[in-house]
């Protein structure tokens, strides 16, 4: 690690800290993350979900993973940076995001998440600290707790934060997959639009009590599964009529509206897929952004291991 110079520190996490490094020979700034876990192995490394799902992604909206690097039993993540998370973005803002920046970077979120579910993988912690911006180019960053999409439940972790959680998650539904992150993106997109978060739950029944005030309560119509998990876990739904998105989010073209809408629907079995909802009218209003979805016939991602 002698190769890269500590700039400052950029957070700490569940599983490990990151900081901001420049590479002393190439003057190249990277974002380093060291696992706090130790690792006594170059296979118990490998073993890692972070390492095998960013080893099998290579898109321009999901951050680059440039080389792992195992020193006196310490796991190091080497990526490239990217100067600031969507959270800052948002934090720093004084005024609205137009709908063209909101679009842009739902358009580049929901490309990664097409391209990660087509892959075979769900993140399940998408949250705007998550999502890496540089300009105007946005990158999907953290799969600590990402699964693949054929992989056996139950999942044990701590998944997602509450306030970007999907209702059968906060149920304790046994299984869950994919549309927890499209889930997660409604309510970012929804949030980039008002600078504040939709759903702020302050615990696990405050976060439904919030959902359903916007929603309103589930039925058997909007959501029989969800009715059933409740009465398994002897939790009563609080009563609401919904509150039209179009309240909350006033800046909100009706497309957007509509896309969030169904982003976030009780069911995860009627949310659109991301691939869906890319061809969302919402984003026929504006330029899309060049960021295709590679073909099967793309080239591996560049990526080194090494041990020092």
């Amino acid at each position: 690690m002698n190769r890269y110079k500590t700039i400052k520190p950029l957070g700490d996490g569940t599983y490990g800290s990151v900081v901001k490094a420049v590479n002393r020979a190439s003057g190249e700034v990277v974002a380093i993350k060291r696992m706090k876990k130790k690792f006594y192995s170059w296979e118990e490394c490998m073993q890692l979900r972070e390492v095998q799902s960013l080893r099998k992604m290579s898109h321009p909206n999901i951050v680059k993973l440039k080389e792992v690097i195992r020193e006196n039993d310490i796991l190091y993540f080497v990526f490239e940076f990217l100067d600031m998370n969507l959270y800052q973005l948002c934090k720093d803002r004084e005024k609205l995001m137009s709908e063209s920046k909101v679009r842009n970077m739902t358009y580049q979120m929901l490309q990664a998440l097409a391209y990660m579910h087509k892959h075979g993988f769900f993140h399940r912690d998408i949250k705007p600290e998550n999502m890496l911006v540089s300009g105007n180019t946005l990158k999907m960053a953290d799969f600590g707790l990402a699964r693949e999409i054929r992989s056996k439940p139950p999942y044990t972790d701590y998944v997602s934060t509450r306030w970007y959680r999907a209702p059968e998650v906060l149920l304790r539904a046994p299984q869950y997959t994919a549309p927890i992150d499209v889930w997660a993106i409604g309510t970012i997109m929804a949030e980039m639009f008002t600078l504040r978060p939709l759903f702020p739950g302050t615990s696990e029944a405050d976060e439904i009590y919030k959902i359903c005030s916007v929603l309103g309560t589930p039925t058997a119509n909007s959501w029989k599964q969800g009715l059933a998990l409740a009465h398994s876990m002897n939790f009563k739904f609080p009563q609401f009529v919904s509150t039209p998105l179009s309240q909350l989010v006033p800046s909100a073209s009706a497309e957007a509206i509509d896309l969030m809408t169904e982003m976030m629907r009780w069911d995860p079995a009627k949310r659109p897929t991301a691939a869906q909802a890319l061809g969302h009218p919402f984003f026929l209003a504006g330029q899309q952004p060049d960021c295709t979805i590679r073909s099967k016939s793309s080239p591996p991602p560049h990526f080194c291991c090494r041990e020092s």
